[in-house]
């Protein structure tokens, strides 16, 4: 299926490894020129050479996209590395799983005000384009109450599904489409739940059993919802909160 992504812009933050590193990958694949950020230099100079090596063009930065400078002055350099931008993908996690200051610090800085601020900044660029789109990857945990504990990372990931929404509907008339996926539990090297794993197997397991596929997702699987959403197959589709979970969540909203 042709996408229309070849030569696109595409911005991903928090894309050195896992979900973010596998849609930058994916995006490369069809022919995208990729942005990435992430803090750490190491994974993310792999990721780099990764994207390099499908050809088109890559800029990657050291980032804390939770400090409004450090986040702005990395959306700028991919601005005038890629030549244009026409897709944002807001990745990055503070995963703030601890009910206390630290936690909900962390979230509402990286989860939700850098996508805030990455929509701010990049929405002028989509409209010189003449439209692109706009994808947060918010959780499965924003949908529902979550486990003891991480009120702040559910919070937040909900806000995440709200601020699409909004955004969808005011930036529609700009030709600017805004979509949320909601993934869940995916397993990765060096992931949360491959820490999970070899930490404490038993609720690694107990996870699983609730999921009808009997397995935890993969980052590609995200990926591959993710440069749909992204592409001109998906003209018509704005506003919409996608869970990629095998069915782990399961009410009919």
């Amino acid at each position: 299926m042709e996408l229309g992504l070849t030569g696109k812009g595409v911005i991903v933050t928090g894309a050195s490894k896992g979900i973010g590193r596998a849609i930058a990958l994916e995006f490369a694949r069809e022919g995208a020129h990729v942005a990435i950020c992430a803090r750490g230099a190491e994974a993310l100079e792999k990721t780099r050479r990764e994207l390099a090596a499908l050809g088109g063009k890559v800029h990657a930065a050291s980032c804390d996209v939770g400090d409004a400078q450090s986040l702005g002055a990395f959306l700028d350099a991919a601005h005038n590395a890629l030549g244009r931008v026409d897709v944002l993908v807001n990745n990055p996690s503070g995963f703030g799983v601890t009910d206390n200051e630290d936690g909900w610090a962390a979230s509402l800085s990286v989860d939700m005000m850098a996508a805030v601020r990455a929509t701010w900044k990049v929405v002028p660029w989509l409209e010189m384009q003449g439209g692109g789109a706009i994808i947060h990857i918010s959780s499965i945990s924003g949908l529902e109450a979550s486990l003891p504990g991480v009120a702040a990372y559910a919070a937040v990931k909900a806000g995440l599904i709200s601020h699409s929404k909004s955004m969808a509907m005011e930036l529609a008339p700009k030709g600017i489409r805004v979509n949320c996926v909601a993934p869940g539990s995916i397993d990765f090297p060096d992931g949360f739940w491959d820490n999970v794993h070899k930490g404490n197997k038993a609720f690694y397991d107990g996870v699983v059993s609730t999921i009808p596929f009997g397995r935890m997702g993969k980052p590609e699987e995200i990926a591959n919802a993710v440069v749909f959403l992204a592409s001109t197959k998906a003209s018509w589709v704005s506003g919409v909160m996608l869970p990629v979970d095998g069915v782990q969540h399961k009410s009919n909203l």
